[in-house]
């Protein structure tokens, strides 16, 4: 009997960590360490690198979880009939969750995840972008020249700007602040709409461009 409480204590633990990791950095971002997550999980400091090696290791293991998260997120969307509303409620709730997780934000631009991992969610997530911008096109519902590659990239942007303004919004008495990325998110849907839109100056990234630049983010 020993064996198996060993092993439901340290399942235990480990998601022990992975929770008080996402909470951490979620508030504090990446640079938080594994002995901080420790003390938040409040396990030891040895139970800790007993369950992840290194802070990489424990990240790697949240970036799984939340890729997990994007992809329900975009299957939700691509079950809905309305191609519009379906990409719409893709942006909310992606962008949602990024814009109240600076770590998801910068784990899934990127920064901090090793390649494969990374190669792993391009495979997981890029065919269900790219699918969901094909339907709205298809539909009708948004500019002929949209790309998936042009919904990951402004993603990025929309949460910098979260990022960028809630860092600085210390004196300001808003109780939106955190949510101003909403205005830019509608400016930009405005955009997307089929009707009469100005040719755009230069090509999209493609797909494989795309996950070039961002796959070698440090």
């Amino acid at each position: 009997m020993a064996e198996p409480r060993l092993r439901r204590d340290a399942e235990r633990n480990r998601q022990r960590l992975l929770d008080a990791g996402r909470e951490l950095f979620a508030a504090r971002g990446i640079d938080a360490t594994l002995n901080d997550v420790a003390r938040h999980a409040g396990v030891g400091v040895g139970t800790a690198y007993r369950r992840f090696a290194n802070k990489e290791e424990l990240i790697d293991a949240i970036y799984e979880q939340q890729v997990t998260e994007i992809e329900e997120i975009l299957r939700d969307a691509l079950i809905e009939p309305d191609a519009w509303r379906g990409l719409v409620a893709y942006l909310e709730c992606a962008l949602k969750l990024q814009a109240g997780d600076r770590a998801m934000a910068q784990i899934l631009s990127g920064r901090r995840v090793a390649s494969e991992q990374y190669d792993w969610s391009r495979d997981r997530l890029a065919p269900l972008v790219n699918a969901l911008v094909e339907r709205a096109r298809e539909q009708g519902v948004v500019r002929p020249d949209l790309t998936g590659t042009d919904l990951i990239l402004v993603e990025i942007g929309l949460t910098a700007i979260a990022t960028f303004v809630c860092d600085g919004a210390g004196s300001i008495d808003r109780d939106d602040i955190g949510e101003l990325y909403r205005r830019y998110l509608g400016i930009f849907l405005d955009g997307l709409r089929p009707d009469t839109p100005s040719p755009l100056p230069i090509a999209a990234l493609t797909t494989d461009e795309a996950h070039a630049v961002l796959r070698q983010r440090d």
